[in-house]
């Protein structure tokens, strides 16, 4: 290649470059006048504030774990305020009552007579329209307690708040018709029967289970499970309520854990070791949310059946496995005996309230029938 030809070569070269750069630039020149143009709807004084909110708009980091804005739920939460009350201010250091224990170890207090406002309780469960369901089994010749039950418990029961009556029977047809007051509902729940009263009792956590799932979940916020044969004798109202309680049994409240019946035998799934248990608990008389009283039932029957595959019977049936339950899932509330009493055993000074009695009657003649 001669000298003419490398001079001509070079300034094609820059030639090129030269006009790539003027169009390039002219790109730019051109989207920038655009860009102002569409500007110029804007005030001088607007221009920053919106631009810097448009990139802010458009750049903003996804926030990978940042939960979603929950706000919402709040908004909805039951907002309980009690109307002015005139009532005794609490004594920090004077408890209501130093006869008894009123709080266990794992803080779940023990109600009695002398403990509690029921008037403020009211208002705190009226605000929340809470429906509470009572269960009873009135299996073959049990029946006849119905209606003093029913009458009894209109009168004393959860008084002033919405009840439903689940009346388990093999007998609707013998139902005692009762007069309800506005609110309240009886509910006939037809079940079989067995030859063995004890088995009738074992039967109980599975229908409290099954009924609990199928139908209670849907109509109440709380479960009461209670014998029939009893009677209300004195207010028993929202006082009692909780996820999960039960109730000191009458004849041990006041014994050590060695004198309790728990059941002994280690092959039974209610076996309770002598150096375990709080309390023992009745079994005629325990309850709370549907959730907790769905859990319980289903384990103690559980138990059971475990324990009728091995041909095994607890001491106290169902009894013996809601106590089992009880040592292992501490009850959030305690019902001191007022709540199940049999005035056969007297009326110690500690028991200001007789409100759920036993009412006298020929077992023999009743059960099995």
């Amino acid at each position: 290649m001669n000298k003419d030809q490398g001079t001509r070569g070079w300034v094609k070269d820059c030639s090129t470059r030269r006009t790539l750069h003027v169009m390039g630039c002219t790109v730019v020149l051109c989207f920038s006048l655009g860009y102002f143009w569409s500007m110029s709807n804007y005030t001088w004084q607007e221009t920053p504030v919106k631009i810097f909110n448009t990139v802010r708009k458009i750049y903003s980091k996804p926030q990978i774990l940042r939960p979603p804005n929950r706000t919402h739920l709040l908004e909805n939460l039951l907002e309980i305020e009690l109307p002015r009350m005139i009532y005794a201010k609490p004594q920090v250091l004077k408890p209501p009552r130093n006869d008894v224990l009123m709080m266990t170890p794992w803080f779940a207090p023990i109600v009695w007579e002398g403990t509690y406002n029921l008037d403020i309780l009211n208002e705190q469960f009226r605000q929340r329209n809470v429906t509470v369901g009572l269960t009873v089994f009135a299996i073959k010749k049990y029946v006849v307690f119905l209606k003093t039950f029913l009458e009894t418990a209109e009168m004393y029961f959860m008084v002033g708040h919405k009840v439903n009556y689940y009346i388990f029977t093999d007998r609707p047809q013998e139902v005692p018709k009762v007069e309800l007051k506005e609110g309240r509902n009886v509910v006939v729940l037809q079940v079989q029967n067995y030859s063995r009263w004890q088995e009738i009792s074992m039967r109980r956590m599975e229908m409290i289970n099954h009924f609990s799932k199928k139908q209670f979940i849907n109509e109440v916020d709380y479960l009461v499970c209670v014998d029939v044969d009893m009677r209300f004798n004195d207010l028993v109202g929202v006082e009692i309520l909780s996820n999960l309680f039960g109730t000191l049994h009458p004849g041990f409240y006041g014994a050590e854990r060695q004198s309790f019946t728990y059941e002994r035998h280690p092959a039974s799934q209610a076996y309770v070791p002598h150096d375990e248990g709080d309390f023992y608990y009745a079994g005629g008389f325990f309850g709370g949310t549907i959730k907790e009283v769905y859990k319980l039932s289903k384990k103690c029957h559980e138990a059971i059946m475990v324990d009728k595959d091995k041909r095994i019977e607890a001491i106290w049936q169902e009894e013996s496995h809601l106590n089992k339950y009880f040592v292992y899932h501490k009850p959030t509330k305690i019902l001191s005996p007022e709540y199940v009493w049999d005035d056969n055993m007297g009326r110690p000074e500690i028991l200001r309230k007789r409100r759920f009695l036993a009412v006298p009657k020929n077992h023999a003649a009743i059960r099995n029938k």
